[in-house]
């Protein structure tokens, strides 16, 4: 079996909390040496954002779940770069390293000599990925970045929460992730530019943007109609039946895609002349007589026990799904054949559980081979490597 895909890169991590580490962590999964750079201080600041912690098994306080869910397969050193000391073995690391990704505020580090334009002139090919809020330009450049904020402001709580009713964010970070994830994408094609042609250059990566341009159909379903959409709660704008409905022991996941799905899916329910009623028998005429569709369907499904009417419409080749919980999700027999669940061995007598990148490549499968590391553990390990590298 080869080495994965990227073995053989090394990255310095200058980053915090989960935009920039998320990026760091997908990184490493794919084989990059990844060294996270952090504060002798205390360190990342979500090895406090608990509880939950990790407990080691003597009892040692291992940072709280969110460091851990963010911080895989990386090595960490300690180093104070305010310090003379600390910073000049800083410069050393990059000067041998292949990448660098940071979240500081705009312009923070370039007191320390750290900015792209100054480590350009120690290594010409460094890719250099910066992630703000904001970006490097634009009135709002000077603001720090937060997730929840940017939602608000990008648009999506708009879009999300019950009609009616209060915005609402996503359930997790969404922001702070796609943005890890669109500086993935940068920084490996910014490699590719280095391998060709020797020369680094400067990712701006901004959460604002990215959580913009994930917007997707909702954007263009504006930009095309001149209507800014709307909260619909778990109704979809553009495709009808597409939503969360009750039935006699909860609820399900009803997404039916075309016309011959929704012919199936009234068979099933014994509603077989809704398909040929023409409000209903295409899918736009459903997107525009929703509410009478919804009157129609919703008495019906309510006479039906959840599993029994999955059955029922998995057999008849209709979209739908339980509503699971994060729990049940682990355990589901799909996320278990899968092994999305992993457990990791610490080298210190523990195993930490972890949840692996949903990318598999057959020739260069991702590395799994540490958890999050302790703070500094790697600090002596590093500097004896730039030691040998200068002899």
């Amino acid at each position: 079996m080869a080495a994965p895909p990227l073995k053989g890169i090394r990255v310095v991590e200058l980053a915090r909390i989960l935009a920039g580490p998320w990026a760091g962590q997908l990184l490493a999964d794919l084989g990059a040496d990844v060294i996270k750079v952090e504060n002798p201080d205390g360190g990342d600041d979500t090895r406090r954002w608990g509880p939950p912690f990790v407990t080691a098994e003597d009892g040692t306080n291992l940072s709280a779940a969110y460091y851990h869910a963010t911080n895989r397969g990386k090595r960490s050193i300690a180093l104070d770069f305010a310090q003379e000391g600390d910073r000049t073995a800083l410069l050393e690391l990059i000067a041998s390293a292949d990448v660098l990704i940071e979240n500081f505020k705009l312009g923070g580090l370039k007191k320390y000599g750290l900015d792209y334009e100054s480590l350009k002139a120690l290594n010409p090919r460094l890719v250099y990925c910066s992630i703000t809020g904001f970006g490097q330009d634009g009135p709002y450049a000077p603001r720090a970045g937060y997730d929840f904020i940017i939602q608000g402001m990008s648009g999506l709580m708009s879009i999300t929460g019950p009609a009616g009713g209060e915005p609402q964010k996503v359930g997790v970070a969404v922001s702070d992730i796609f943005t890890g994830l669109y500086a993935v994408i940068a920084i490996q094609a910014a490699l590719r530019h280095a391998e060709s042609t020797g020369e680094g250059q400067f990712i701006d990566m901004a959460l604002f943007d990215a959580q913009i341009s994930v917007l997707a159909n909702q954007n263009l379903n504006y930009l095309v109609s001149g209507n800014a959409p709307t909260r619909m709660g778990n109704a979809h704008p553009n495709i009808c039946p597409y939503e969360v409905f009750e039935v006699a022991d909860g609820h399900f996941v009803l997404a039916v895609g075309n016309d011959a799905q929704f012919a199936r899916f009234c068979r099933v329910i014994g509603a077989e002349h809704l398909a040929g009623d023409a409000d209903f028998s295409t899918n736009a005429a459903r997107v525009a007589n929703r509410e009478r569709l919804r009157g129609e369907i919703t008495p019906k499904l309510k006479t039906f026990p959840r599993d029994a009417l999955l059955e029922k419409l998995d057999a008849a080749g209709v979209p739908a799904s339980p509503i699971n919980t994060i729990e049940e999700m682990f355990a589901d027999p799909q996320t278990v054949a899968r092994g999305m669940r992993i457990e990791l061995d610490d080298g210190h007598g523990n195993t930490l559980p972890s949840v692996r990148a949903p990318m598999r490549l057959s020739a260069t499968p991702l590395s799994y081979t540490r958890p999050s590391p302790r703070l500094g553990e790697h600090t002596q390990e590093i500097l004896r490597e730039l030691e040998e590298r200068k002899s």
